[in-house]
C-alpha cells in the first residue's frame, strides 16, 4: 500500500526540486542581467570576454559550418535525385544553414568550448574562495564576473552564426559545383532567390538567445560549484549538458514564434 504513495512522493520531491532550481536560475539571470546596465562598467573585462567567445571560437564554428554545408549538399542531392528535384539543393542548403544548422551547431560548439571554460574558471574561483575575496574588497561578483560574460555571449554569438552561415553555404556551393556538376551561376541564383530577410534574422535572434543561455549556464553552475575538484568537474559537465538541452528547447520555441502559421 505504501509503494504508490512513495512513488507519488518521489515525483513530488523531484518536481519541487525542479521548481526550486528553476527559481534560483531565474533570479540569478535577473541579477546578472541588471548589472549589465548599472555602473560601474568593466570595459576591459567585457572586451576580453568578447575576444574569448567571438575570436577564439571562430575556427571551430567555421569548421563546423563548412562541413555541415558540404554534408547537407550531398545528402540533399541524394534524396532529391530520387524525385528528379536536384535543383532544390541550393534552396535547402541556404535555408537550412540560416534557419537551423548555423545557429544550433554554433550554439552547441560554443557551449562545449565556452560554457565549460566559464564553469571551470568561476568554479575554481569559488573553490579557492576568490569570489569571497571579491566581496570582501567591495567588488560585486555579479558585476565583475557574471555581467561581462552574459553581455559577451549575447552579442558575440550572432557574429559567429553569421560566419557559420556564410562558410556553410560556401561549403554547399563547393560540393554542388565541383563534385555534383551544378552550374555555378544557377546555383547562386537559386540560393539568392529563395533567401529572405526573415530566414537570416530568425537565425541571428536564435544566436543571441543561445549565446545568453550558454554564458548563463556556465556562470550559474560555476558560481554554485561545490567544494573540491570533483565539484568543479560536476559544474563543468552540468554547464555543457544544461546549455545544450536549453539550446534545443529554445530552438523549437523561437522557430514556433517566427514560422508558425
Amino acid at each position: 500500500m505504501n509503494h504508490p504513495i512513495e512513488f507519488v512522493a518521489l515525483i513530488g520531491r523531484a518536481f519541487l526540486g525542479f521548481l526550486a532550481t528553476a527559481g534560483r536560475l531565474v533570479l540569478f539571470a535577473l541579477e546578472g542581467t541588471t548589472h549589465i546596465f548599472r555602473p560601474p562598467f568593466y570595459f576591459r573585462l567585457i572586451r576580453r570576454q568578447m575576444v574569448d567567445i567571438g575570436y577564439y571560437s571562430m575556427p571551430v564554428v567555421g569548421m563546423t559550418g563548412l562541413f555541415a554545408g558540404m554534408v547537407l549538399a550531398l545528402q540533399s542531392y541524394t534524396g532529391f535525385a530520387r524525385f528528379s528535384a536536384e535543383g532544390a539543393v541550393a534552396t535547402v542548403v541556404v535555408l537550412s544553414m540560416t534557419r537551423e544548422l548555423g545557429p544550433v551547431l554554433a550554439g552547441l560548439m560554443v557551449a562545449g568550448r565556452i560554457g565549460a571554460s566559464m564553469a571551470a574558471e568561476i568554479g575554481t574561483m569559488r573553490v579557492t574562495e576568490q569570489i569571497d575575496a571579491l566581496t570582501t574588497l567591495s567588488t560585486n561578483p555579479f558585476k565583475y564576473l557574471i555581467a561581462p560574460r552574459l553581455l559577451a555571449g549575447f552579442t558575440m554569438l550572432p557574429f559567429l552564426v553569421l560566419t557559420a552561415d556564410i562558410i556553410g553555404i560556401f561549403g554547399g556551393y563547393v560540393v554542388s559545383v565541383y563534385k555534383l556538376d551544378f552550374n555555378a551561376a544557377n546555383y547562386l541564383k537559386r540560393s539568392w532567390e529563395f533567401l529572405e530577410f526573415l530566414d537570416v534574422f530568425s537565425g541571428l535572434v536564435k544566436a543571441s538567445v543561445f549565446g545568453f543561455l550558454v554564458a548563463l549556464m556556465g556562470c550559474y553552475h560555476g558560481f554554485n560549484s561545490k567544494r573540491g575538484a570533483q565539484g568543479v568537474g560536476a559544474a563543468t559537465t552540468n554547464a555543457v549538458v544544461s546549455a545544450s538541452i536549453l539550446i534545443l528547447i529554445f530552438n523549437y520555441i523561437i522557430t514556433e514564434l517566427f514560422f508558425s502559421k
